[in-house]
């Protein structure tokens, strides 16, 4: 069984830290937004559906911590709070998404309750705010649920597959998106044979993703990120599946640094590369690939494994954490409402609309 990863009780939230895996399971207790923030931007929180939970805890522990008392304070404290939320990754649309939805929810109590509050509409706004946190979660699992179910039926008997990253139960409250994909077709019994990049430099693959498998049971094989398309090749690998942090309104996508020439390798190949992903990832205000946000993260990363050094002392890195596929390379959007496939504007909306 894979640990919790959140864990919410009034006032605090149990984050696992993932930067310690497969070694250790510990638990990092917060207690507002700040702490929530922090863990996100440090990788001891990360998946985006994962993120997007965290951002709706911390902002109901934030709201729960200061007890606004009148209409005013809420509104300032919860535009406050979810810009903090936002702040702490740029790429994953989840982030964004949950933040935002906090922020109306208590935006709508404040203009339905204008002025100070009484001591029952405190209470009632924390359960209110803790509520819908809690419904964030529960959407995240039934749509994990639903995209493993839709994924599988795309494979076929014997399948071998690769994925690349970590997107599976640690990366949401589910059973994952692309790593569920490949969970539901095991329990369908049609998985030969699963293979694990081990997604450099942060090894998502290798500490995560290849652990998720074995726990579950599920045939597997971990390879260092240019053995791919050797393996590709040679091995009879008839599917791709990968997550996704935003997908653009034209079906562009950004995933872990390394999806995009993965992409590339199985187009040369005629193998399906599939994305999975639950709506909210889609991001409608994003034309294309061009207007997504790519994080650069620290040079650190890339020069130290493990807190080794591995590069020469002084030496300049570049660490653009995402890239972007073009829809073009996609075979189809595994989505929590059904497969879209060709990945179209139009396609994508017909989906947003079920």
């Amino acid at each position: 069984m894979i640990p919790p990863r959140l864990i919410f009780k009034k006032g605090v939230l149990k984050i696992l830290d993932q930067r310690l895996l497969p070694d250790k399971i510990k638990f990092i207790p917060v207690r507002d937004a700040a702490g929530t923030a922090k863990a996100t931007k440090d990788m001891a929180l990360r998946g985006a559906p994962l993120i997007g939970c965290a951002a709706a805890f911390g902002f109901a522990l934030e709201i729960r911590r200061i007890r606004p008392s009148s209409s005013s304070q809420l509104e300032r404290l919860a535009r406050r709070t979810a810009l903090l939320l936002k702040a702490s990754r740029p790429t994953a649309v989840a982030l964004f998404y949950a933040a935002d939805r906090m922020l109306h929810k208590a935006l709508v109590f404040a203009a339905a309750n204008p002025g100070k509050f009484s001591p029952a509409a405190t209470g009632k706004l924390l359960n209110l705010i803790d509520g819908e946190a809690r419904l964030v979660t529960a959407e995240d699992q039934t749509a994990c649920l639903a995209m493993g179910n839709f994924g599988a039926a795309l494979l076929p008997k014997n399948c071998v597959i690769m994925t690349y990253c970590n997107a599976g139960a640690l990366a949401t409250m589910g059973i994952g998106t692309a790593v569920g994909v490949i969970t539901a077709a095991h329990e369908a019994g049609k998985i030969k044979h699963a293979y694990s990049c081990e997604t450099r430099p942060y090894m998502q693959g290798a500490r995560l993703t290849i652990w998720e498998l074995m726990r579950g049971g599920v045939p597997s094989e971990l390879l260092t990120d240019n053995m791919a398309a050797h393996i590709i090749k040679t091995c009879g690998v008839n599917a791709i599946v990968v997550g996704a942090d935003r997908i653009a309104s034209n079906g562009d996508t950004a995933n872990k640094i390394g999806t995009y020439g993965l992409a590339v390798i199985a187009r040369h190949h005629k193998v399906p590369f599939y994305v999975a992903a639950p709506t909210p990832t889609i991001d409608g205000k994003a034309r294309d690939g061009g207007a997504i946000v790519i994080e650069e993260r620290s040079a650190e990363e890339v020069a130290f494994v493990k807190g080794s050094r591995i590069a020469p002392r002084g030496v300049k890195v570049r660490h653009p954490a995402f890239d972007v596929t073009p829809a073009s390379l996609i075979t189809a959007l595994i989505t929590e409402k059904g497969v879209i496939s060709p990945v179209t504007r139009a396609n994508i909306n017909k989906n947003l609309s079920k």
